[in-house]
């Protein structure tokens, strides 16, 4: 008699890549960085706050081809640190909280705002921001019981979780902290 033996899920195998780089241009990469840092700079104080950039998040146990990585994403109630992916059930059950992706040109509408907004929806993220800086386009979209809803108008929001206000100036992304301070960019640190 063959016993066909099932893999427990210590024997599954989560990448820590999904292979694709970090951004595909330099405005990309450079609106990636400064959302991740500005939020490690408004949040340096607390040390359960993690947030992270291009990180392979894994919602589901023992679902290895469940995942999605987000350009940054916050985690409110988890210590900071290093991580080779993020697995919520590691992660006391916690979801990211928050997620961004900035769009590039590779970036389909119905990858960002379908099959992503389905996926963050499905797995309890409470707000989700996308910029086009091509498009120069900002949207979100906030959960409302079981649903993501759209936010009808995004310039001068303030997100409920992070605290943070949009902005667009000369077509670019502009983000402030509660003290009304910008974002800053990398060369200006």
């Amino acid at each position: 008699m063959v016993q066909q033996l099932t893999p427990t899920t210590d024997d599954i195998f989560y990448p820590e890549s999904d292979g694709k780089p970090l951004a595909d241009n330099t405005l990309q990469f450079e609106l990636i960085t400064t959302i991740k840092f500005g939020l490690e700079v408004r949040f340096k104080d607390d040390p359960n706050v993690f947030i992270a950039g291009d990180l392979l998040w894994y919602p589901v146990q023992g679902q290895p081809k469940i995942n999605q990585a987000p350009d940054v994403m916050v985690v409110i109630g988890r210590p900071k640190g290093h991580r080779p992916s993020y697995k919520t059930w590691v992660e006391d059950n916690l979801n990211p909280q928050v997620t961004f992706e900035i769009a590039s040109h590779t970036n389909t509408i119905k990858e960002l705002e379908e099959d992503k907004l389905k996926f963050y929806q499905t797995h309890g993220v409470e707000e989700y921001y996308l910029f086009d800086p091509n498009r120069t386009k900002l949207k979100g979209w906030l959960r409302s019981s079981e649903t993501l809803e759209p936010i009808p108008q995004m310039l001068g929001w303030v997100s409920p979780r992070l605290g943070i206000t949009f902005d667009l100036v000369d077509s670019e992304l502009v983000l402030y902290s509660p003290k009304v301070e910008r974002f800053a960019i990398a060369v200006e640190v």
